[in-house]
């Protein structure tokens, strides 16, 4: 069995593989709380032989690389990748997109953008030739929804979900106007500029927490796999572990 770990700002989650590709195990540790002790926890009942690790949280990766006592790779521009990264500065680029960038290549085709719904929204464009050539960050769902809540005195925390109509008729309902209906405007503008530039057909994929809630209300979006980033550790950990 194959150790997945997508370490995140927000969360942390495990998830194991075998031949045949996921498992149906999966465990999330909020990233804050993440400790020998709560890994400890949660793998108490699992086995594996290796492990791959997909973090943007330095710190957070240290810990699971003396944590964990079998091989294991951590991704970084320097691995072994199914791709080819065509970026001024690879080192930038996270690992989290690196293996996006995998997944949609192996599993979909190219070109390819990936838009990845997480703490930021990544946008992630693959040419034809399967190379990296960078994307686009903007801020995610909940920075903008819990930003207005800490940054004024009336506005409440809400929880996402598709509104009813276009003209709020309480402050919440408003605010999901502008959360949901006004975040699908700014996706729509960056991917029109991106497949401008890019040329083609790319196939646009969807992931991560908000995807199925954004990605509805966007045609131009046709795949949702919440566990892309996953099966790009999955990807990229088999090519590293067998080098």
């Amino acid at each position: 069995m194959h150790l997945l770990i997508d370490n995140s700002n927000t969360r942390t989650k495990l998830a194991l593989a075998h031949e045949d590709g996921l498992s149906s195990w999966r465990a999330v540790i909020p990233t804050s709380e993440l400790t020998k002790e709560t890994l400890s926890e949660a793998l108490k009942d699992q086995q594996y032989e290796r492990a791959t690790i997909c973090s943007v949280v330095p710190k957070a990766a240290a810990l699971l690389n003396e944590y964990l006592k079998v091989p294991t790779h951590q991704i970084t521009h320097r691995s072994d990748l199914p791709i080819v990264i065509d970026y001024p500065r690879p080192e930038q680029i996270g690992a989290d997109r690196l293996a996006n960038s995998a997944a949609v290549a192996a599993l979909f085709g190219t070109p390819a953008i990936v838009i990845d719904f997480g703490t930021a929204v990544t946008f992630d464009v693959i040419s034809q030739e399967a190379s990296y050539l960078g994307g686009a960050i903007a801020p995610g769902t909940a920075s903008l929804r819990d930003y207005l809540h800490r940054r004024t005195a009336l506005l409440p925390a809400i929880q996402l979900e598709e509104p009813s109509s276009a003209i709020g008729k309480s402050t919440e309902d408003a605010m999901q106007v502008g959360a949901v209906i006004g975040y699908r405007g700014l996706i729509r503008e960056i991917l029109t500029e991106i497949r401008k530039e890019l040329g083609g057909q790319p196939h646009l994929v969807a992931t991560g927490g908000d995807a199925a809630l954004i990605a509805q209300g966007l045609s131009e979006i046709k795949h949702i796999d919440r566990d892309l980033t996953l099966k790009g550790i999955e990807l990229v950990g088999q090519k590293n572990h067998s080098a």
